[in-house]
């Protein structure tokens, strides 16, 4: 059925078959352009299921854009959530808004997330980007329509390296056992991964043979071929007694030859002049105005960084990394730091390490790049996170030293029962990689953004946790929990390059604090500050103490900077890279001789704050030493969003300006009292 309108039942518009592939090459065009503008986002699958998504929106599901909650819509669920433009050009062809306004895909306030959130764009049915969990949602959409005797069809958009995470399978189980004959699941079968070739990763290979085994009526397609997609379809929708799966074979980068059947445009987005290129392939030169498209999306964000100008505490100059001639830092990824630890420290035998298809991503596959002779000692699980934890824990039964890693929001979320009664409950020797910890992962999204893993991870019984601020730090902590700790471990680092604020002398002791002290502006940023172990720190009686992990300790420093040079403030900063088991004598030595307290984290504010107060709170040395006031830095109970990771630093006011503030504001109030 072509888009309706839904008062009076008249067709708004229809497509024929040549058109509708002339839209779909449109909306290819559209999304290298729309990628090119954000500078990151997924060019290989939105290439490969542009052609579906154009037969979906504009000629067969039962639609109506001037009313997208209009109750007799069929339902469509991207449970392949990282192809998210994909799924926009299809609403804005639609007719759901101006198919123009794509190009502010993943900018800060944009509707059009790194994965698909529906609260904030209507015609979206379903938040995603977790994969493994969109068909779930269909299976239950399609209960509710079959038990009210609606007359709708969800249809579900999943990717074949989906296949791997175990839900998909139970969601399978559901709808055979269920006989949702109104559930129709298009599988993008481009045959690959981050990680490489799926058959290699992890296959899942016989497909077809095993939706037949659990009830389901199984078609198979050319995915590029309109007129077997729309057969495929309308046959899929008059099946009934059984939930229909339409397997479509498709190329990934489908139209542009450098992307086509690369692993590694899975999660890339073309450059200027590869735009280009990939336009003019289309067949798309002059047909789309891209210097008018690339401006608009250029203004948005000339709009974007005025408010977050606005939005920042100001001080007598702009103190922001590398503004001033003076201070100057050196940047580089905390995850780098993790990769090279493996990659020097990976030759004992009894060290192995699971990848779950983002290993590159998160550096775990340095262990062996440079190091063939470790491959074997390198398992790819696939994007199964919660099989992969209670692998890595079978392992380290047997003697090995199990590294296990993957986006810190499921290494701590999704897989946080097999972390509680597997690893920690049996106290298995395994560290966990909670990698692009905080907003730093950006653009991706809310659904990539490990904002609340600190809650989880922390309360396991049994569980070390060391968040480090920088990539030397990173090194340090991944080299001593590898072989000085037994037991379950959990390491937290970021995906963004953060400010280099050690040295290869700075101290680093698990379980024991850092002090660090400002001592006045250097050509260096690093070299402005004195870092002692806290043990052997005496106080100089300070002002207020900021205690911070993680990438928050740079700008906990930068805020003593601040303070110092603007309001002659004496500041405390402690790096508590260790969260568990916390250095409580740093911490009420620093309330007892501040009597001032802020603490800073990228994360949902208290995670880490809430341990550090519960130390002071339950302190008889500092209930009878007297007054302490406390502030928390942190995100305040809201989910993340896309957006470039310095610009989330300032919206969700974790900068050191921020830190600053709280800083110099609970100072006034000491001083009144």
């Amino acid at each position: 059925m072509p888009i309706v309108d839904s008062k009076t039942g008249r067709v708004r518009k229809d497509y024929s078959i040549e058109e509708l592939k002339e839209a779909a090459n449109l909306m290819r065009g559209l999304n290298l352009v729309s990628l090119c503008a954000a500078r990151s986002g997924h060019s290989g699958g939105t290439l490969s299921i542009m052609d579906i998504t154009a037969a979906l929106y504009l000629k067969v599901a039962k639609h109506d854009p001037k009313d997208p909650f209009w109750d007799g819509r069929d339902r469509i669920i991207w449970s392949t959530g990282h192809k998210a433009p994909s799924l926009y050009l299809g609403l804005g062809m639609a007719g759901y808004f101006d198919v123009e306004e794509v190009v502010k895909l993943r900018k800060l306030w944009a509707p059009f997330q790194g994965h698909p959130h529906w609260l904030k764009l209507p015609g979206v049915e379903a938040s995603t980007g977790s994969l493994g969990q969109g068909l779930s949602i269909a299976v239950g959409i399609a209960l509710a329509g079959k038990l009210d005797k609606k007359d709708y069809t969800v249809y579900a958009l999943t990717g074949d390296g989906e296949h791997q995470e175990g839900q998909i399978w139970e969601a399978i189980m559901e709808a055979g056992n269920y006989k949702l004959d109104n559930l129709i699941n298009i599988v993008d079968k481009n045959r690959l991964q981050i990680d490489g070739w799926v058959k290699d990763v992890m296959d899942i290979n016989p497909l077809a043979d095993k939706y037949k085994s659990f009830k389901w009526n199984v078609l198979e397609i050319d995915g590029h071929n309109m007129e077997e997609i729309l057969q495929a379809l309308e046959e899929a929708k008059s099946y009934k007694g059984k939930p229909t799966v339409i397997i479509a074979h498709t190329v990934k980068g489908k139209g542009v030859d450098f992307m086509e059947d690369v692993a590694g445009w899975h999660g890339k987005a073309p450059n200027y002049e590869q735009m280009l290129s990939g336009i003019e392939q289309l067949g798309l030169k002059g047909k789309i105005d891209v210097e008018r498209l690339l401006q608009k999306a250029a203004d948005y964000q000339g709009e974007v960084d005025k408010k977050l100008t606005a939005k920042q505490p100001k001080f007598s100059q702009d103190y922001f990394w590398n503004q001033l001639p003076k201070m100057r830092v050196k940047m580089d990824p905390t995850r780098k730091g993790f990769g090279r630890a493996l990659s020097e420290k990976g030759n004992d035998e009894r060290v192995v390490c699971l990848g779950a298809d983002i290993s590159g991503s998160i550096t775990i596959s340095q262990f062996y790049e440079d190091h063939p002779e470790r491959k074997g000692r390198f398992l790819s699980m696939g994007i199964a996170e919660q099989s992969g934890t209670a692998v890595a824990a079978g392992l380290a039964k047997e003697g090995k030293i199990a590294v296990f890693g993957t986006y810190g929001v499921f290494a701590a979320g999704r897989n946080l029962d097999q972390l509680r009664t597997t690893v920690c409950y049996g106290n298995f020797n395994v560290l966990i990689a909670g990698a692009h910890g905080g907003v730093s992962v950006g653009p991706d999204g809310a659904t990539h953004q490990a904002l609340e893993d600190l809650f989880q991870i922390c309360g396991l019984p049994n569980m070390n946790v060391v968040v480090p601020c920088d990539a030397v730090e990173t090194k340090k902590a991944t080299e001593y929990l590898l072989f000085e700790i037994v037991g379950p471990k959990y390491i937290r680092f970021a995906r963004e390059a953060t400010p280099i604020v050690t040295k290869e002398k700075t101290p680093f002791r698990f379980g024991r604090a850092n002090v660090i002290r400002y001592r006045g502006e250097k050509e260096e940023f690093i070299d402005a500050f004195e870092t002692v172990l806290a043990s052997d720190y005496a106080s100089e009686g300070e002002d207020l103490s900021i205690i911070a992990c993680g990438p928050e300790v740079p700008e906990a420093m930068r805020a003593a900077y601040i303070l110092k040079e603007d309001f002659g403030i004496e500041t405390r900063v402690i790096n508590m890279h260790t969260l568990k088991p916390l250095d409580e004598e740093a911490i009420i030595k620093a309330a007892m001789d501040t009597g001032v307290i802020v603490t800073a984290e990228e994360h949902q504010v208290g995670g880490f704050g809430n341990r550090i107060s519960a130390v002071v709170a339950q302190s008889l040395d500092v209930y009878q030493k007297g007054k302490v006031i406390m502030g928390m830095i942190g995100v305040k109970d809201r989910f993340g969003e896309s957006g470039q990771p310095w610009e989330l630093i300032k919206e969700f006011e974790v900068s050191g300006e921020h830190i600053a503030k709280m800083a110099k504001e609970l100072y006034d109030v000491k001083m009144k009292s």
